[in-house]
């Protein structure tokens, strides 16, 4: 006589279509988090679900894994956005940047250090500050704190922190002026990165917390002044939106 399953147990079969579509998702997911980060997809944009590649099931979920993350917005009867940050937003990216940064250079424990990845992003930024290229400075800034935060060599630090810088990127595509904002981050990095290699823990963390300082307060005045222009090109409290189609292919 078969024995009867036990409970909770199933045929693992019925589990594949289900595990199958959220990896794609997460894959799908991956590459729309680029896309957002890269300024692709610019804070305000309207996301459809006519995907080229991937079913409409998997791009939803996709969605909302990036919704979770605060990258996007879902709106009732409207559809999918790219979140649109206000100053308090900033506010409390760089409280939380604070938290982790500094608290990863206070515990590096003894040096010598390993500071392969920050010199590398300060030689991306200044290379691109050479060629007069904002954002990419901007995304080397990214880099050399990615890479500082990545000093813990822990995975539960690394990935918390991938999704808040990603949503500061998404305050750093309202910035009106670039350069004014950006220009001094190469030399302040080095200056971060100096310290490191000096074995001075407390010198690089007094910078690192002067940094964000500066930081939050060019990013919420760009923030203010991206809104009072949204108020008057659309009214008070409303965004103006345009639509793009999904296309991905995993």
């Amino acid at each position: 006589m078969a024995r009867p399953a036990e409970d909770g147990a199933g045929d693992p079969a019925d589990d594949r279509a289900p595990l199958g579509r959220t990896s794609t998702a997460e894959r799908v997911a991956g590459i729309l988090r680029t896309r957002v980060a890269e300024g692709r997809f610019p804070p305000g944009t309207r996301l459809s679900e006519d995907g080229i590649g991937v079913s409409r099931n998997t791009l939803r979920e996709a969605f909302r894994l990036l919704t979770h993350e605060r990258l996007l917005v879902h709106e009732l009867n409207r559809g999918v956005f790219v979140r649109v940050l206000d100053a308090g937003d900033v506010a409390d990216i760089h409280r939380t940047r604070g938290l982790v940064e500094c608290a990863v250079v206070r515990g590096l424990g003894r040096p010598p250090f390993a500071p392969d990845g920050l010199a590398a992003a300060v030689e991306e930024g200044e290379d691109a500050a050479r060629a007069g290229d904002w954002n990419g400075v901007s995304t080397a800034d990214i880099h050399f704190h990615r890479a500082l935060v990545a000093l813990a060599g822990s995975a539960r630090t690394d990935e918390p922190m991938r999704g808040v810088l990603a949503e500061l990127r998404l305050a750093l595509h309202l910035v009106d002026d670039p350069r004014a904002l950006h220009e001094p981050f190469p030399a302040r990095n080095r200056e971060i990165l100096g310290a490191l290699r000096a074995g001075e823990r407390g010198t690089a963390e007094r910078l690192l917390a002067r940094y964000l300082d500066d930081s939050r307060a060019g990013v919420e005045d760009a923030c203010a002044r991206a809104a009072r222009a949204r108020d008057r090109a659309s009214g008070p409290g409303r965004i103006r939106t345009v639509s793009t189609v999904v296309r991905v292919r995993t």
